[in-house]
């Protein structure tokens, strides 16, 4: 019953977790990386840096060669499907910010709340696919889990070891040489994936270390030699964040923290995907590549359910593949939304980047 006091209902505010995608976007997806197989293979042909030798007369014959061997591997994709059911006797209940005197519109809450569920399960598979790309750089390997901690997925690309290197001594302890760590690493990218490393990826508590560090301080106090410098905070669109360059050895580097994070599905607690001890360092022209097979099914949805379904998202250019579902219970008062991908982010060239554990 409503008495003398007047009221007014504002807009609701509906806080969804947000996703970034910096990681995700240094893998690159043409269209061929899209696919309706169960696997995807990859052929790799390695050339080294020899140099000729010279022979002391033109008369004498070319010194033979031998065409380069290559290696194939055969990958899975792992797999995402996420569905979530809208029972018809909810739809009669007042939706986040309505009028509760209005008159109930059914189809319209199901619309809206289908709409809410599949964003909410989009967005769960974009960071799945992130945590890949973070696992790819950080050890070279994936390895996915549920909530109780069993591994459901697992892929090692079986990266050198001299890539994860950890440090000498910690970088939080104040006797660390962070330069000296990158300019050690940066080689060995080098030398194994024939690549200038030319970008650093801290986590936050890293670049704030890196920082501190007085050598650090003082190749970038540079009043007359422009060995690098820190700018104010670029953010890139994709949760990345440029801070400036700096000159190490032979390489010039761009710096970049990055700060996004995802709820462990077996701790509940909140994680970053760079872990706060790691850095990498790449190279930017290293191939890293993202592929995603399609799901397949015997029938689109029926006309019935269809209008709650948005199109398939297939975006190379974001990095990513989705398929959506649909379906009624025979009673046609439960409806189920889904949502899916099978993406495999893959270390195509391998040898480009590496990552420092920078805590021993």
């Amino acid at each position: 019953m409503s008495g003398e006091q007047t009221k007014r209902m504002l807009g609701a505010y509906i806080s969804e977790g947000s996703f970034s995608l910096f990681l995700t976007g240094l893998f690159q997806s043409p269209l061929e990386n899209f696919h309706n197989s169960e696997s995807v293979e990859l052929d790799i042909m390695r050339s080294g840096e020899d140099i000729a030798i010279v022979i002391q007369n033109i008369a004498d014959g070319y010194r033979l060669n031998k065409e380069d061997i290559y290696t194939n591997k055969s990958l899975v994709p792992a797999i995402y499907k996420e569905a979530g059911a809208l029972q018809a006797a909810d739809l009669i209940k007042r939706m986040p910010g309505q009028n509760p005197f209005a008159n109930v519109e059914f189809q319209a809450n199901a619309s809206t709340r289908a709409s809410r569920l599949l964003r909410k399960m989009q967005n769960k598979i974009i960071r799945a696919i992130e945590l890949q790309a973070a696992q790819v750089l950080t050890t070279g390997t994936v390895s996915l889990t549920d909530a109780a901690g069993n591994v459901l997925f697992t892929v090692n690309y079986a990266p050198k070891t001299t890539h994860f290197p950890t440090v000498s001594n910690a970088w939080s302890g104040g006797s660390a040489d962070p330069l000296l760590d990158l300019a050690n690493l940066g080689e060995v990218i080098r030398n194994d994936g024939l690549e200038d490393p030319d970008q650093i990826i801290f986590s936050g508590r890293t670049y704030e270390y890196f920082l501190r560090d007085a050598k650090v301080q003082a190749r970038l106090d540079n009043r007359r030699i422009d060995q690098g410098g820190i700018a104010p905070m670029q953010m890139n669109g994709l949760g990345g964040a440029f801070r400036g360059t700096i000159e190490i050895e032979n390489y010039r580097y761009q710096l970049w923290t990055y700060g996004g994070r995802y709820t462990d599905p077996q701790t509940g607690n909140k994680t970053d995907y760079i872990p706060a001890d790691k850095v990498i360092v790449r190279s930017s022209r290293g191939r890293l590549d993202a592929t995603f097979g399609a799901i397949p099914k015997f029938a689109e949805p029926d006309q019935r359910v269809l209008r709650f379904l948005p199109d398939r998202v297939r975006n190379p250019g974001a990095r990513l593949d989705l398929f959506f579902n649909a379906w009624l219970q025979p009673n046609n008062e439960e409806l189920f939304v889904g949502c899916g991908a099978r993406p495999l982010l893959i270390p195509t060239a391998i040898d480009t980047f590496g990552c420092l554990d920078t805590e021993p």
